[in-house]
């Protein structure tokens, strides 16, 4: 009899191989127990157990899928092309000003570094400038702009450290004894000798579209310990590389990530000329992040070797948006003009869903970068990108359980919050991104395991569009001033407002569309379908109609019309109105393109019932 074993627990390994002495003639009247045999066997188990272990992780470790270690992760990441996002400091956008001068010099300067401060909570945050600013003389006034000429300034989050090392004969090992540093703030510059005060700047291979023999770029991966090491050309094909007298010197910011996001005051010790900097916030601080956890490096590291560093199909779009931006962006999606509705050919569309505290000005830089410095140089000839706003669609949630009381501690009330808890958990980790979707069974099954004392549960589902009249009220507003004409309590206007999915068709016992409360020429009011039917009626809280008919849905196209509706300004909950419909398929709600799934907690509602047939009366 052979041994049988692909168990890695110790004391399974020990039974295996006592098992299999036993049955052997010559230890048949020994006593596996006694402590002599029990220690072999303890070797024998333990030895075995290592060998298991270390074979087990040494295969595990060899893909990239089942590895588990940051450093191999980074390591099979680096074999696709795929360099992991470092640390990323948080930045603001500043203007920055000198006021109230009556005569001073023709230009001022801000030197690279400058230091402004900014508090969240008790914590302090240091932010610098990252490149000099000039200001001219105009009327009193300076006010500082960049080498581009822009007056928005950039300061970044966080601690310039240098690190300089001298280039030997034989080479080197130039590491950055620094797990917290932004790859994207390293400088390298090479002086000719260790006193020489010429330079020759080289850039990161990653940021240049060509390389060739004379190119100097440098390239910088994560090592083992997550810290950065420093690489060059051998001088051939890479560029040029740094000879031997050349120093070497790496200026670079340390941040604290995340932490620094949402900085919104801002202030500075430093004078020029003698005068104190007038600080304005353009927009707050955002973009900070921590290093590309495992999970993540798993994901984009394969999307980003299909992508070849190419813009061809739309999943090349995600891939190097998601790669570049990665620290401002929580999703991206892109589709061709060929998948669009209309049909619009030459274009790529792409929708960006931002995270949470980044501001509207940063956002339409990052769009403007992604053009620029992306798509343009990476992208087919005569292919424009268009950006799309991303469509929120809500999702609310009418959730009933039974409950037997005799199996859980807990009130009735408890199980309510409990579950009502776990769904709103639950929706913020599956929904809230582009494709994610909802599936009602796999949620109800985790609510039936929540506790012995749930029997079982249902659910009603209803997904919700939006009327944003705020926006819409104010565009008219700021025309109509503009025309000089009298504004008005009231818009009238014809709205569309689409689906991405089908509907469920006209029932005769219940409504399948319902709006939110309104007013409408001072009264409040509904729009509701009438039953049996797609046409759609103006009704008051009392249930009397108002309009018989105004507009229709379609339930194969997903689409609601409202003709001419009149809207009173005021009187409406929130920026706009909640219209209410029933897909056609509850179970499954899966979005189109831009569109993204999130639950409104404001009218969706969890009820716990004890099951009447399920308790027993003790006499």
């Amino acid at each position: 009899m052979a041994i049988q074993n692909s168990e890695l627990d110790f004391f399974s390994i020990k039974s295996q191989l006592q098992t299999y002495l036993e049955q052997q003639t010559e230890f048949q009247d020994y006593d596996f127990t006694a402590s002599g045999l029990s220690n072999i066997l303890d070797v024998l188990a333990h030895n075995t157990h290592i060998n298991g272990l270390v074979a087990n992780m040494a295969i595990n470790e060899s893909f990239l899928g089942s590895a588990q270690l940051r450093s191999s992760v980074v390591s099979h990441a680096e074999s696709l092309g795929y360099i992991p996002k470092s640390r990323t400091a948080s930045s603001a956008i500043l203007s920055l000003s000198i006021v109230g001068h009556t005569t001073g010099p023709a230009s001022l300067s801000l030197p690279i570094g400058t230091e402004f401060t900014s508090s969240l909570g008790t914590s302090v945050y240091t932010f610098t400038t990252q490149e000099q600013c000039t200001a001219q003389f105009d009327n009193g006034n300076y006010v500082f702009k960049d080498f581009s000429n822009d007056s928005r300034i950039t300061v970044r989050e966080g601690s310039t450290k240098t690190k300089t090392f001298l280039v030997g004969e034989e080479g080197g090992v130039y590491v950055l004894p620094d797990d917290t540093l932004d790859v994207s703030t390293v400088n390298v510059k090479v002086y000719d000798n260790y006193l020489s005060n010429r330079f020759q700047r080289f850039s990161d291979i990653n940021n240049v579209t060509t390389v060739n023999s004379d190119s100097k770029v440098f390239i910088l991966r994560e090592t083992a310990n997550g810290q950065y090491e420093l690489f060059f050309s051998d001088g051939n094909i890479l560029g040029t590389a740094p000879r031997a007298g050349n120093r070497i010197e790496v200026t670079y910011i340390t941040s604290r990530g995340s932490e620094a996001n949402g900085a919104e005051v801002f202030s500075t010790s430093t004078t020029v000329d003698g005068q104190p900097i007038q600080v304005s916030v353009i927009a707050a601080s955002g973009g900070g992040a921590e290093k590309e956890n495992v999970e993540s490096i798993k994901l984009n590291a394969p999307r980003s070797f299909a992508a070849q560093n190419r813009l061809v199909t739309a999943d090349d779009y995600t891939a190097l948006i998601s790669k570049n931006y990665g620290n401002f962006i929580r999703d991206v999606i892109a589709w061709g003009g060929n998948d669009n509705i209309p049909r619009q050919f030459g274009k790529v569309f792409v929708s960006l869903n931002f995270l949470d505290g980044v501001a509207p000005s940063v956002e339409e830089e990052v769009k403007q970068n992604i053009k620029d410095q992306l798509t343009s140089n990476l992208s087919i000839m005569s292919i424009d990108t268009e950006f799309v706003e991303p469509e929120m669609t809500f999702l609310e949630l009418t959730t009933v359980f039974n409950i037997d009381p005799l199996k859980s501690p807990s009130s009735t009330e408890a199980l309510q919050a409990q579950v009502d808890a776990f769904i709103r958990d639950y929706m913020d980790s599956v929904l809230g991104t582009f494709e994610s979707v909802f599936r009602r069974s796999n949620l109800l099954t985790q609510v039936d395991s929540l506790s012995s004392a749930i029997l079982n549960s249902k659910m009603s589902v209803k997904v919700q569009q939006r009327i944003d009249l705020d926006s819409q009220i104010k565009a008219i507003e700021e025309s109509k001033n503009a025309l000089g004409r009298p504004l008005l309590s009231y818009i009238e206007k014809d709205h569309t407002i689409k689906f991405p999915f089908l509907l469920a068709e006209p029932d005769k016992d219940d409504h399948i569309i319902n709006s939110s409360v309104f007013k409408s020429d001072g009264k409040n009011v509904v729009i509701k379908n009438l039953l049996g039917s797609t046409q759609l009626q103006l009704l008051d809280l009392d249930g009397a109609v108002m309009i018989n008919n105004i507009g229709t849905y379609d339930p194969v196209k997903g689409t609601i019309l409202l003709n001419s509706i009149r809207i009173d300004k005021d009187g409406y909950v929130g920026t706009g109105i909640r219209l209410s419909a029933v897909p056609a398929n509850q179970s499954t709600i899966s979005p189109l393109r831009n569109y993204i799934i999130t639950l409104d907690e404001s009218v969706s509602s969890t009820t716990g019932y004890i099951d009447a047939g399920a308790t027993r009366v003790i006499q």
